[in-house]
């Protein structure tokens, strides 16, 4: 696999992994349910005749699965970030599942560089929010970096 193939393959991973651990909070499944799920309907899916990016489906079920297992202390780090008076709750579900992972990646995934998780989820940011949010995820990773690594 070429790095810039792995690269999107990642990218894809990511985007992949917000929408499960999205779905999670919706519909709570037991997460071997809802990895199988995934693997086997939404990781490379076709969407409008256009095959998607087959994400690297190691590192999602790594994502997702360290999420859901790191949750409390993610969530405990997530809120410490957040401007005085807001709590967690507060943010929409995408948002919560964006950071979420974001965070996850920064505590466990030292393999992968700080500019890059933010760059990522950044990205990820821009699929589902105008600038205002997107600069929001950039400012909470990056005060959560600091700490993180």
């Amino acid at each position: 696999m070429t790095s810039s193939t792995r690269s999107r393959s990642r990218s894809a991973a990511r985007l992949a992994a917000v929408q499960a651990l999205y779905q999670i909070e919706m519909e709570p499944l037991p997460l071997p349910q809802l990895l199988h799920q995934f693997h086997e309907h939404r990781l490379g899916e076709t969407i409008d005749e256009a095959t998607l990016v087959d994400a690297e489906a190691q590192f999602f079920d790594d994502l997702v699965s360290g999420v859901q297992a790191r949750r409390q202390e993610i969530d405990v780090l997530i809120t410490a970030a957040l401007a005085e008076g807001w709590k967690l709750e507060r943010l929409d579900r995408p948002m919560r599942a964006i950071l979420r992972a974001g965070v996850y990646e920064l505590l466990a995934r030292k393999d992968v560089p700080v500019g890059t998780v933010i760059s990522e989820y950044l990205d990820v940011a821009h699929a589902f929010y105008d600038k205002k949010e997107a600069a929001f995820v950039n400012g909470l990773l990056d005060a959560i970096a600091k700490d993180a690594r």
